[in-house]
This record gives structure tokens, C-alpha cells and sequence, in this order.
């Protein structure tokens, strides 16, 4: 197709510096639109939980399996006074023996590194050793966040997976599972946060005979950031999340700025590392962070091997960037989203039509203040924001030597009501709600005739620990309802247990549902078990009618919900709820298929991974039939 092209930075396939793994101290083509691209070049026992613009060029990119890459190498330097570069082999296990496998045979070779790169790097390290070690702040020290399963891996081709539980339901045959999540390409040189890391996806292709195994294939997101990185063997982008700090965040903002005037990165070519979720609309399938575009990617429906298309600004209609939750209206087929930032407007809202051709923006300027904006929800008309506690104030770096994104106790959350199809936000309507910081929303809809919004969401009751200790948040899953008559607005607790990263039947987007799917924390973002609430039980005490806890050490990551369409009755609960699980004493990994209707949410299918899956973050489930009509 003539709108696809590489970037600049695919030129040339550099390998990879030294990769160290971490412990811790203690429709049909001819339909489709017309996006433009910056293209980039044995049977075990159960496990314990089974019981209980860029300047483009025009030559094509390589697919992902023909790029050279390095083996990974292990670092010996130690620095025991700063911990900044303390590290180890990662331990091998006969699970790892397919990316060994695939690693083996690869050439070393070092990469060359220029004056201008060397310069920057002594700057970052003199930062890092005597500014602002990253042993002085543990919640951001790359020992103890990148250790035991929040270590990276590296990609695994398409690999056969066998069946050791069960068979698989006729309704996930031919489709695909896939996990986003972050995966550092190399040994971060200072803090770094686990939002830092480069994103990985992880694909299972289910098969379509009974006879037949699934394929498990895990590739990073070939971004701008990933590319750059590959290439100069080393990190080059900052790290934004743990990086920019007080006085050591002002000293790498300006090693960053010598970056970009000596050529070593282009930020207008894009920053973000594409690590947080996924979407398919207009025919495409997605990975998306909100600090960037989204990425095209495609999971090749035959082989099972993932590749990077290319990152698409849809004609040249989408700029910065766009959340990473999207809603896709089940009815209709659009995608609704937005972006937020630190610069007015705060927020803007937009949608695509099914197609995927992207509308006008609505620029929503009565955002009092820039948030950390990281979903929102939808009804059959109206779309719904969150304003919460979490805000971006860059200035605070500066004068007062704190973080450019923080807490803001003092700061009254707020939920902005405005129509679905608004073409600007004359009609906006903001409601204080004390106390409510939603991060992630599961489902909206309207009652009374239309004079009422009920939202569920988990509310973060520890809003001040959300970035920097996550294993501290509890989140308490709320009803919410909005009377857009009256304006008042109450809140039910539905759960005392701390659950978030929640699911619904997608068929039920926008609409009335009854049931829902949420991982168990424990703590965050670790997911001990997946808890069935009612919600027409609100209001009558815990809302919880169905819950498996995975076992002892065993944790899995968000849950998907995936309905039977094939042998189904019908009913919004019939169907799946899938998940990839990890036991830290025996690094057994698993993909669990758990029939959503039973009172234990029992599980009917395992698949045996044949590596690790490191904890990540959202994931979706593709079927067979969107897999057959993705566009090249």
C-alpha cells in the first residue's frame, strides 16, 4: 500500500547493548480506510490455582522474524555504592528453552557508539550516581521493580503450546488472546518505573482443530523509542515517569534537549512506548499508550507471528496522542476516545467512525486543570470524564523540587457529563464528586428515561500511593448515578475486597449489564484471583457472587471476558473469562479458561506456556473472523 512507509531510525538493524535481568535486594481490503503509517521497520500437573511527520522513506521494513538482534548479554559491573548498575543473569528454567533456543544462534556484535551519545551518557551516569541514585527511592529502583516476574524477557516466535487441561470452547477457536504490557529493551541507567518499559506483546493463537496446538508468540512494539534504542544499543528516550524529578529531572531534561539537537532522537517522531493496551477498529488491530499514537500491529492468523505495521496518525487528522481505553460502540461500530496534556485544552475529545476514519476534534477547555486522565465511559449518548486527584503540574519540578505529576489532595474530583456526539462542549456539565479518583472504568448507562447516568468504577481510596506504590492502592468498586435533572449524585460500594481492571460482556458497552469481571489485588498490580459482581445487587451488601483465587504465589494479570456465541444461550454471563497466570515458586505459566457462569468460576481449559509471560497490563481477545479481516 503507498501510505505505508518506514522511519527514519530502521535504516540500519544495529544489535542490542547488554540486557540484564534484575532481583530484588530484600470488512474486505477493499472497504478499508486509508490511515497513514510511519511504518517501523509435554503435559504437566495442575497447577495450584486449577484447584481451588516524521520524514519517511519509501523502501519496505523487514518483517519482525528477519531482524537481526543481539543476544542478550550479561552486565558484571557493579556499582555497590549507587546500585545503579547492580544485576545478574536471569535465572534459566527449562520454560526459557524456546528463547534460548531462538537466541543461540544470533551473531554479537557491539554497537558503536558516538561521541555525542558517549558525552550524554557520562552526563546521565554522573545524574544517576550522584544526583539521584535510584537506591535512594526503592518504588523506583530497577533491582526490586524489574525483579522476579516484572523482569523482561526476550521475544519468542510463534511456539506450539499443548492443551493440558480440557479442551478449548468452540468460541475461542481460530482467535487470538493478547496481552500488552511493559518489557524493557535494555538496563534502564537511573530509576525507572514499571510504566517506563517498552511495550511487549504476548499472543496466543488459539487453533481451529481439536488436534491442533495453540501458538504462543511474543514481539515488542517496533515504536520509534524501540527502533532508536535497537539501533544505538543503549537507552536515548528518557525515562518519563521516574526520570523527572525535582533537580536531577531538570539535569536529564537537558541531556534530553542535547539528544534531540545532536541528532540522536527526534520526539516529533514520537515518544511513547505503546505498552498499555490494545484495541481492533476499521478493520486494524492496535497497541496503545496514551503518551503517543497508536501503533497498527497484526497477528497473522495462520502463523500466529506479530508485527509492528507501523504508528498511525489517520490521515494526518490525529495528533500527540490518544488514550489507551477507547470505547467501540457495540451498535454501531464506532471508537470514541480522546487525549489529554499539560496545555490547553487539558482534554480533547474525538471518535471514529466504523470504518476507522477519524471525526473533528472537540477541544473541552473547562478542564479546570491538567489530570491524569487515564479513561473514561460511555452511554448510548452521552460520554463521561473523570477529573481526579492525580495532576500534571511541570512547574512544581522547578520551583518546588517535586514531580510534574502528583497528588492533589486539596483538589474536588469531578465527572463531566457531555453529549456523545457533541461537536463542541457548550453542553459539558461537570459534577463535584468528593473523594471518587477513577482510573479505570467498567461500564455506563443511562436510566430514568435518560435523566440518569449510573457509572461502575473502582474508586483508588489511596489516590496519593497510585505511581509510585502501587502495592499500597486499594480500589473499592463504586456505582455511581448522575442525575442530570437534579445534579445530584450518590455513590453504593458494591465489593470490600480490592478489585480493579474490570470486564464486561463487550456486547453490553454503553448499555445496561448486570455482571462483571475483576482482577483480585494482591496487592497491586499483582492479580491473586478473578471476582463475578452483581450489580443488580447494589445496595444490598457485597455484590461479589462468584470468585477464584489462583493459589498461593500464583498471579495473573487483567481478566477478558469472552462470550459464547457459538453454544451460548444467550444470556450476558455465558461465555469466558481468560487469563495468562504465573506460579512464582515453580515460574509454571499458564493460559486459564474459566467458565464465567459457575459459582467457583470454574476453569475448563489450560494451555501450558513454554516461557515466561512478565505482568503486564490490559489485554483483549480477537476473533478468529477480525484476525481473517485485518488489513494489511
Amino acid at each position: 500500500m503507498s501510505d505505508l512507509y518506514p522511519a527514519k531510525a530502521n535504516a540500519a538493524h544495529a544489535p542490542r547493548s547488554r540486557r540484564l535481568s534484575y532481583i530484588s535486594p530484600a470488512a474486505s481490503s477493499a472497504a478499508a480506510p486509508n490511515p497513514s503509517y510511519r511504518r517501523r521497520k509435554g503435559t504437566s500437573p495442575p497447577p495450584p490455582w486449577a484447584a481451588a511527520t516524521a520524514t519517511v522513506l519509501t523502501s519496505p521494513p523487514k518483517p519482525v522474524e528477519q531482524q537481526e538482534t543481539e543476544e542478550h548479554l550479561v552486565d558484571t559491573s557493579v556499582n555497590n555504592a549507587t546500585g545503579t548498575r547492580v544485576a545478574t543473569a536471569r535465572t534459566s528454567r527449562a520454560s526459557d528453552a524456546p528463547r534460548q533456543a531462538a537466541r543461540s544462534s544470533r551473531p554479537r556484535r557491539r554497537p558503536v557508539t558516538s561521541l555525542q551519545a558517549a558525552f550524554c551518557n557520562a552526563l546521565e551516569e554522573a545524574i544517576n550516581t550522584f544526583v539521584d541514585p535510584p537506591v535512594l527511592r526503592p518504588s523506583v529502583d530497577p533491582r526490586h521493580v524489574l525483579s522476579a516476574n516484572f523482569a523482561p524477557v526476550d521475544e519468542l516466535p510463534p511456539t506450539p503450546c499443548p492443551v493440558v487441561r480440557g479442551v478449548i470452547p468452540r468460541c475461542l477457536a481460530g482467535g487470538a488472546y493478547i496481552r500488552n504490557g511493559p518489557n524493557p529493551q535494555h538496563l534502564p541507567r537511573g530509576p525507572h518505573h514499571l510504566f517506563d518499559g517498552d511495550g511487549m506483546l504476548h499472543s496466543l493463537l488459539l487453533p481451529t482443530a481439536p488436534d491442533s496446538d495453540p501458538v504462543l508468540c511474543s514481539r515488542y512494539v517496533q515504536t520509534y523509542k524501540y527502533i532508536v534504542e535497537r539501533n544505538a544499543g543503549e537507552p536515548v528516550l528518557p525515562n518519563v515517569f521516574s526520570g523527572f524529578h525535582g533537580l536531577a529531572g531538570m539535569a536529564r531534561g537537558a541531556v534530553t534537549a542535547a539528544r534531540v539537537l545532536t541528532g540522536q532522537m527526534n520526539p516529533m517522531e514520537g515518544v511513547g512506548l505503546a505498552n498499555t493496551s490494545l484495541a481492533v477498529f476499521g478493520g486494524r488491530l492496535y497497541a496503545l499508550g496514551e503518551s503517543d499514537l497508536p501503533y497498527a500491529v497484526r497477528v497473522d492468523p495462520a502463523t500466529g507471528e506479530v508485527t509492528t505495521l507501523g504508528r498511525c496518525d489517520f490521515g494526518g487528522r490525529l495528533s500527540m496522542g490518544m488514550t489507551a481505553h477507547p470505547k467501540k460502540d457495540p451498535i454501531t461500530g464506532e471508537l470514541f476516545a480522546f487525549r489529554y496534556g499539560p496545555m490547553p485544552p487539558f482534554v480533547t475529545y474525538f471518535r471514529f467512525d466504523p470504518a476507522g476514519n477519524k471525526g473533528a476534534d472537540v477541544p473541552i477547555f473547562s478542564v479546570k486543570q491538567p489530570s491524569f486522565l487515564h479513561d473514561f465511559a460511555v452511554t448510548e449518548h452521552y460520554a463521561i470524564f473523570p477529573e481526579i486527584q492525580i495532576v500534571m503540574n511541570p512547574m512544581g519540578m522547578v520551583v518546588g523540587g517535586g514531580s510534574p505529576v502528583g497528588a492533589d489532595p486539596g483538589m474536588v474530583p469531578r465527572l463531566g457529563v457531555i453529549p456523545k456526539y457533541a461537536a463542541d462542549e457548550s453542553e459539558m456539565r461537570w459534577f463535584e464528586v468528593p473523594g471518587f479518583n477513577m482510573m479505570h472504568s467498567v461500564n455506563a448507562w443511562e436510566e430514568a428515561g435518560g435523566d440518569e447516568i449510573v457509572m461502575v468504577a473502582p474508586n483508588i481510596l489511596s489516590i496519593e500511593h497510585t505511581l509510585e506504590r502501587m502495592e499500597l492502592i486499594h480500589a473499592s468498586v463504586e456505582l455511581v448515578r448522575i442525575n442530570l435533572r437534579t445534579g445530584n449524585v450518590t455513590r453504593t460500594p458494591l465489593a470490600a475486597a480490592n478489585l480493579d481492571f474490570g470486564v464486561i460482556n463487550p456486547s453490553c458497552l454503553g448499555r445496561r449489564n448486570r455482571y462483571g469481571y475483576f482482577g483480585v489485588g494482591d496487592p497491586m498490580p499483582k492479580i491473586g484471583g478473578v471476582a463475578k459482581l452483581d450489580f443488580d445487587r447494589a445496595g444490598h451488601g457485597d455484590c461479589t457472587v462468584a470468585r477464584r483465587d489462583f493459589g498461593p504465589g500464583c498471579f495473573a494479570g487483567e481478566p477478558f471476558f469472552v462470550p459464547d456465541d457459538v453454544e451460548g444461550n444467550g444470556d450476558e454471563d455465558d461465555g469466558y473469562v481468560v487469563c495468562y497466570v504465573h506460579d512464582e515458586g515453580t515460574g509454571d505459566n499458564r493460559f486459564v479458561v474459566m467458565d464465567a457462569q459457575s459459582p467457583d468460576l470454574d476453569i475448563v481449559a489450560e494451555v501450558q506456556l513454554p516461557s515466561r509471560v512478565p505482568y503486564g497490563f490490559h489485554g483483549l481477545f480477537v476473533t478468529q473472523a477480525e484476525l481473517r479481516s485485518q488489513h494489511q
